[in-house]
C-alpha cells in the first residue's frame, strides 16, 4: 500500500484542498497490486502544467471532470489497464459565530444536511454540547481569541450571528483575512450598513465586503428562528453545491463524495497484512451509502467502515475476502431493488457498484 499517498492527500484536503486519486487497476499480475498504482493531484496541481506532465489528455480531462462533477469517474484503456478516478473534497464545516436563538436549529439543520459543526460563542450558558448536541465542537471562547483555535480555510463556510453588531464587525475583520468559502452576516440592513461603512472607513476593500451575505440567507420571508435557519443553509448549500455566482460560473450541479476520515487514516498506517479496500463508484435509486463511502476488510475478521450494513454488505465481504487470497481487483454490483431492499425494511431500493482492491 502507498501510505506515503494517502498520507500526502490527507494534509492536502485538511488544508482545504481539492484532489483527485487516480488509481491504475490491473489482474495481470499479482505483484503489480492496484493499490500500489497511486498517484494524486490537488485542484491547483491540474492547472499548473509543469505538475500533470505525466498525465496524458484523456485521463487529464476525466481528472479535471470528476473535481467539477464529484462523480468518479472509470478509464478503461485495454484489457489489462484500467484506471479509477476519485475526488476527495473536504469535509464540509459550518462554523456558527454565536450561540443564541438562531445557532440552534441552524446547528441541526446542517448537521442533518452533511456539514461538520462548530459553534462559538463567550457565553458558557450559550456555548456548551447540551444546547448544541449535534456540534462536532463547541468552543467557549471570545470572539478575540477564539480564531486561534478554528481553521479557517476554503472549506469553510462562515456564519456570523453573535448579539450585536460590534461582535459582528471583529468577527468580520477576523474572517475576510481567510479565503473560505462562505461568508455570511445577520442583521437588518440598517444593522449591515453601519458595519460596512465602518469596514470601508477602516480601509476594507468593497469588493471583498462585496462577498459578504450581508443580510444572511434566501430571501423566502423567513421570520422565526427556525424558518431564518432554514433560510440561512439554504444559502450556504447553494454556495457548497453550485458556487458563489451559481447563475454566471456552474451549471453543473456538484455532488459530494462520501469522505471516511477514520478509513483513510487507517490507509496511512503501515500494513501488517494483506487486506482489501472496497469503494462504491456509483448508485442508482434508494441507497443506504453515497459513491466514495468505503470499507476495509481483512481476511482475520477485522472489518473498517461501511457501505451501508446488511446482507448486502455481507455478500461483498466474502468477495473482498476471497480476493485477498488472488490480488487484483474486481468490480460488484449490488441490487437492492427486490428482496433485499424488502428484508432490509427499506421503503424502495437502488443499485450500488463497488469496486474492490486488495492491498
Amino acid at each position: 500500500m502507498n501510505v506515503a499517498t494517502y498520507k500526502n492527500l490527507l494534509v492536502e484536503v485538511e488544508k482545504g484542498n481539492n484532489c483527485v486519486m487516480i488509481t491504475m487497476l490491473s489482474n495481470k499480475n499479482y505483484e503489480n497490486k492496484p493499490s500500489r498504482n497511486k498517484t494524486f493531484y490537488t485542484e491547483e496541481n491540474l492547472s499548473n502544467k509543469n505538475h500533470i506532465s505525466d498525465l496524458d489528455k484523456l485521463l487529464y480531462e476525466k481528472s479535471k471532470y470528476a473535481l467539477e462533477t464529484g462523480n468518479l469517474q472509470f478509464v478503461k484503456r485495454s484489457e489489462n489497464e484500467t484506471y479509477l478516478i476519485e475526488p476527495y473534497f473536504p469535509e464540509p464545516r459550518l462554523i456558527i459565530l454565536g450561540g443564541g436563538h438562531i445557532a440552534k436549529p441552524l446547528a441541526e439543520f446542517a448537521s442533518k444536511t452533511g456539514f461538520s459543526v462548530t459553534v462559538v460563542d463567550d457565553r458558557p450558558s450559550f456555548a456548551n454540547s447540551e444546547r448544541f448536541p449535534t456540534a462536532q465542537k463547541v468552543i467557549c471562547e471570545s470572539f478575540d481569541n477564539c480564531f486561534d483555535l478554528i481553521n479557517l480555510n476554503k472549506s469553510a463556510y462562515v456564519v456570523i450571528v453573535t448579539r450585536g453588531h460590534r461582535h459582528d464587525m471583529d468577527c468580520l475583520r477576523q474572517v475576510l483575512k481567510h479565503n473560505t468559502a462562505y461568508v455570511g452576516m445577520i442583521g437588518s440592513k440598517r444593522r449591515v450598513k453601519i458595519v460596512m461603512q465602518q469596514m470601508l472607513d477602516d480601509g476594507y476593500s468593497k469588493d471583498k465586503l462585496n462577498k459578504v451575505n450581508a443580510p444572511i440567507g434566501l430571501k423566502i420571508g423567513a421570520v422565526t428562528p427556525d424558518e431564518i435557519a432554514i433560510s440561512i443553509i439554504s444559502q450556504v448549500i447553494s454556495y457548497r453545491r453550485l458556487g458563489a455566482t451559481p447563475a454566471i460560473t456552474n451549471s453543473i450541479k456538484t455532488n459530494w463524495p462520501e469522505f471516511d476520515h477514520d478509513v483513510l487514516n487507517e490507509l496511512c498506517q503501515e500494513a501488517n497484512s494483506p487486506g482489501a479496500m472496497i469503494t462504491i463508484i456509483s448508485t442508482k435509486g434508494s441507497v443506504p451509502r453515497n459513491a466514495g463511502a468505503k470499507m476495509l476488510v481483512w481476511p482475520f475478521g477485522k472489518i473498517l467502515g461501511s457501505i451501508g450494513g446488511g446482507c448486502s454488505e455481507g455478500e461483498i465481504i466474502k468477495t473482498a475476502r476471497d480476493l485477498i487470497n488472488d490480488g487484483g481487483y474486481k468490480l460488484q454490483s449490488i441490487d437492492m431493488t427486490g428482496t433485499i431492499a424488502e428484508d432490509e425494511g427499506m421503503v424502495c431500493g437502488g443499485i450500488m457498484d463497488v469496486i474492490i482492491e486488495t492491498f
